[in-house]
């Protein structure tokens, strides 16, 4: 995999005209990738999600495309999980019951706690400062930039990520994540402005 090809991967959950068109902005063709056959031939991928982790999850391991993105990830590609695309990369997640994410890194997710929250709603909606590494992906995006959050579920912690950046809802919460190949942002980047699609175009950038 040589020349770059960027797909996003459609399991019928996510947010793909939205991501594509964020894609177009910054100058980067994409398809849209509907096979586990399909998963393999792109240098990097994107895996949008709405909806519920159960059904996301069951659909990726019936369709084989849970499976193929592990071994795209093997041969050199590299993965960027959007907000429930994010959850997805974990172990498990406790939405609808506990069920198994793609366990690419090492974090479990689980529900805001009222208790946390105080007088906040749940789901958490809106922009919200994130606190980010200087790496890579986030070059020429000033720190503590607002980015745009939809969710009712998050991860507080991370087993052996090689960064994280965070946010604070309440407590504070990881709102991006990253390590071998593997990235994921809680924060819809295709939604955050001229940051977001900064972050987008950084990310067909990085090559492993």
């Amino acid at each position: 995999m040589s020349a770059r090809s960027v797909g996003i991967i459609d399991i019928g959950m996510g947010n793909l005209r939205s991501v594509a068109s964020a894609m177009e902005q910054v100058g980067v063709q994409t398809e849209t990738v509907q096979s586990a056959e399909r998963v393999g031939s792109c240098t990097h991928l994107i895996l949008p999600g709405v909806g519920s982790f159960r059904e996301a999850s069951s659909r990726l391991e019936s369709t084989g495309i849970g499976d193929a993105i592990r071994g795209a990830l093997e041969e050199g590609a590299l993965l960027l999980g959007i907000c429930l695309g994010m959850q997805l990369l974990g172990l498990s997640s406790t939405e609808d019951g506990v069920s198994r994410g793609l366990g690419v890194i090492g974090f479990e997710v689980d529900k805001f706690d009222p208790v946390e929250v105080g007088d906040a709603p749940i789901p958490h909606v809106g922009f919200a400062q994130v606190d980010a590494p200087d790496n890579q992906l986030f070059r020429g995006i000033p720190d503590k930039s607002p980015f745009y959050f939809i969710h009712s579920y998050r991860t507080r912690q991370v087993v052996k990520a090689g960064w994280h950046a965070t946010a604070k809802y309440g407590s504070t919460f990881i709102a991006a994540v990253g390590t071998d190949g593997v990235i994921g942002t809680q924060f819809h980047p295709e939604k955050s402005q001229g940051q977001g699609l900064q972050l987008l175009r950084n990310f067909t950038t990085l090559v492993r």
